[in-house]
């Protein structure tokens, strides 16, 4: 027999510790007591509900019908089941069937109240009745434990779900399958590979800041629904926001941000205030505000230019810290910049990469050209606009979708296992019951 009372006592203590709602907890415990009740001393069938007294710890027991007529459900015919499922139209759009236990009829609820309608509930009292059987009792213990764990999962999901696409700092805690899970305090979140910085490596303990991708609502288990990111363009620039008092305060706006993590990242500033300078608030004295956020990065290069409205002068600047001579704009999408000799490698960047961020921050096809030799083409020094590369958004997230899926795989098996609903619980026989909550309430079992 449980001790009610003392059940209470320990659910609202451990809700007011993990900040969770006690009252969808105390809804959980009434319906797992109705289902014991219904297990233990009624029929399948029957509709019982329970109304838990908080302070007293006492119970009160309901059978609850439905007031109905030959107009609402199906009479029970000569060789009909009256425990078969009455629920609801089946396909060929035949009401339910009548069950004694779940309906009565109208003319007979009328005979103790003259004023029910049709649809009504009404309640019986039923026999206080709390000596259930060992299996009743393991029963209603498990989904007082399952409905703990949901409540606290929904109140770490609405925590996190207002700080998606903000910054938050975690300790590695543990890799697995080239995915890294880090400890973020009330929870866990998961870095999938695509989404670290390649290069760099990670150690247990170590702590970092990460971007919040997303917070997966319908995922279950310990944290595994908030993805973490360290090589979205976005943990850039909230990295800036967060060291630039210029940019956090509305004076300096990003303008266009692209990436290549663990390389280089090209980001364009503007300043909405002309006595303030955009690139100099970024870089800051010495290089001490820039050379923070590359820190946070790993050494990643980020190269910080100034944004204008002149297509030109943006293409001009997006090639720094190369040097431009003349930029022409030859059609709709496609410039010509000359440079010097000495200026031609650095414009172009190792593997083109100076040539390519640009054209991806700027969205102009690039022709990158000795001004000593301007009819001659150069080794990568062409840069297109595929739609692909437009938004490095596109290729960062690309990945994350398919490696969501694949964490919804894994923990679609812990899901099954947790995710009971109280009438799968009643079915279960008794050497089926999770090992991990007949340990856990063994131990309570000593306790009391």
């Amino acid at each position: 027999m449980m001790d009610l009372k003392t059940v209470i006592q320990a659910v609202n203590q451990i809700a007011e510790d993990k900040g969770i709602d006690a009252s969808k907890v105390m809804e959980a415990i009434e319906n797992s007591l109705a289902a014991a009740y219904r297990r233990e001393f009624l029929s399948r069938s029957a509709n019982v509900k329970a109304d838990l007294n908080q302070r007293t710890g006492e119970v009160t027991f309901y059978r609850v019908k439905e007031a109905v007529d030959e107009s609402t459900v199906r009479m029970i015919e000569e060789g009909e089941n009256a425990e078969e499922e009455t629920q609801g139209e089946d396909d060929e759009g035949k009401l339910p069937r009548y069950n004694p236990e779940r309906h009565i009829l109208i003319e007979e609820a009328r005979k103790d109240n003259k004023d029910v309608e049709l649809g009504d509930e009404i309640k019986t009292s039923l026999p206080a009745e709390m000596d259930f059987g060992r299996i009743a009792a393991q029963n209603a213990k498990q989904v007082i434990l399952q409905h703990l764990r949901e409540a606290e999962r929904d109140s770490i999901t609405d925590e996190y779900v207002d700080k998606e696409g903000k910054i938050v700092s975690g300790v590695i805690q543990r890799f697995e399958r080239g995915n890294v899970y880090i400890d973020l305090g009330r929870t866990n979140g998961v870095m999938f590979s695509a989404e670290s910085i390649p290069g760099e490596h990670y150690r247990v303990g170590e702590r970092l800041r990460f971007y919040i991708l997303a917070v997966q609502r319908e995922f279950r288990g310990p944290g595994t629904g908030i993805i973490l990111s360290r090589a979205h363009p976005e943990f850039v620039k909230e990295l800036f926001a967060m060291e630039i008092p210029e940019i956090s305060d509305g004076i300096v706006e990003i303008k266009g941000i692209v990436r290549e993590p663990g390389s280089r990242t090209k980001i364009a500033v503007h300043s909405n205030t002309e006595e303030i300078d955009p690139v100099g608030s970024c870089v800051g004295q010495r290089g001490t505000r820039i050379m923070a956020i590359s820190n946070e990065l790993g050494q990643e290069k980020i190269d910080v230019i100034e944004w204008s409205d002149d297509p030109e002068e943006l293409v001009a600047h997006a090639l720094s810290p190369a040097k431009v001579r003349t930029v022409e704009a030859m059609n709709d999408n496609e410039m010509m910049v000359m440079v010097s000799d000495d200026q031609l490698s650095l414009a172009i960047g190792r593997g083109g990469q100076n040539v390519r961020l640009a054209a991806r921050l700027t969205g102009w096809r690039i022709d990158v050209r000795s001004q000593s030799n301007p009819d001659e083409k150069v080794d990568e020094g062409m840069a297109e606009v595929v739609v692909e590369e437009e938004s490095s958004d596109d290729t960062v997230e690309e990945s994350p979708q398919e490696d969501k899926q694949t964490v919804k795989e894994k923990v679609s098996e812990e899901e099954v296992l947790e995710e009971k609903s109280s009438e799968e619980i009643e079915d279960k026989e008794e050497g089926d019951y999770d090992e991990d909550n007949v340990e856990e309430d063994t131990k309570e079992d000593k306790k009391e």
